[in-house]
């Protein structure tokens, strides 16, 4: 690294010349964590990371000042290199979007160089906009429901699909909640999708109607747990696994082993908060390999 500034500093990563600046802004001020942290951090976290985002267009969530001060949602892709590929649409409203897409390490560090904390793919790539490569099912607890009752529904949820021969991954929201992909690869159309997954939530709430909620109506969801499945619309992004998320101190939104999610369900204390560091996210991965890579491989059809 060459050291251009007292503010900047310029990398070369895969031949492509990135500029990185204000390293020592402090993003997280409780944790006394930097910008040049969460650089380095991303940098730690790609090879796990970009095969997550690869291809999707995305959007992102920018705290260039830190996460206590107002962040905001970016969708269009604006300035980029012209190395960093985008994702060209036209909308409801006749204009032309742009969204960005993180093929590489350049272009991941680019886009957190813009203080990018955390990333939220489409569940589509550009390659093949028109069908899902996953469904989701966003399990939020509303308080004093936590993770635990999050975790209940997931097992059940599991189960429900697993009736219908389906696979399902589970990882943190990196937050307070859990989500449930299924991956489908072009098995569905979004149409399916969305139909499928709000029946699913309709007959979760219908059994476990002191548990879950399938709606958003913030009166109904004190002590249970939303089923969210609006999450499966063409242009709804879900935070990507490994990304970091804009909390008081880093939470990031980690992979998940199903015996992980049954532990806190039958009270492991060890395993009751499921919130993980970024070095602990990091010795998972060294010892394992990523429990969420076939959601991006397995294809799989949705009943009738």
């Amino acid at each position: 690294m060459a050291r251009t500034d007292p503010s900047a500093i310029a990398v070369t990563l895969e031949g492509r010349d990135v500029r990185l600046t204000n390293l020592d802004r402090v993003l997280w001020p409780e944790a006394g964590l930097t910008k040049g942290w969460l650089l380095q951090t991303y940098l730690a976290l790609a090879p796990a990371l970009l095969p997550h985002l690869r291809g999707h267009p995305l959007t992102m969530w920018r705290y260039p000042e830190g996460v206590e001060a107002q962040g905001w949602w970016q969708n269009e892709c604006r300035g980029a290199p012209p190395w960093v590929h985008e994702y060209h649409y036209t909308g409801k409203d006749g204009r032309e979007h742009h969204h960005c897409v993180v093929d590489d390490v350049a272009s991941l560090m680019w886009l957190v160089n813009l203080g990018t904390i955390e990333i939220h793919p489409f569940p589509f790539t550009g390659a093949a906009d028109g069908s899902p490569r996953w469904l989701v099912f966003d399990l939020d607890p509303g308080e004093p429901a936590a993770v635990a009752e999050a975790c209940a529904v997931a097992v059940t949820l599991r189960e429900v699909l697993r009736s219908q021969n389906l696979q399902a991954f589970v990882k943190t929201s990196g937050a307070k909640g859990v989500h449930v992909f299924v991956p489908l690869n072009g098995g569905a159309t979004f149409a399916q999708a969305k139909s499928f997954a709000r029946s699913v939530a309709a007959a979760l709430a219908a059994e476990l109607p002191d548990l879950v909620v399938d709606r958003q109506t913030k009166s109904l969801r004190a002590g249970k747990v939303l089923v969210d499945w609006l999450q499966n619309d063409r242009f709804r992004s879900t935070v990507a696994p490994y990304s970091l998320r804009a909390t008081a101190t880093p939470g990031i939104s980690t992979p998940l082993e199903w015996t992980e999610v049954l532990a806190v369900v039958t009270g492991d204390e060890l395993a009751a908060s499921l919130a993980f560091s970024v070095d602990q996210v990091l010795g998972r991965l060294e010892r394992a390999a990523d429990p969420f890579a076939p959601v991006l491989e397995v294809r799989q059809s949705l009943p009738g």
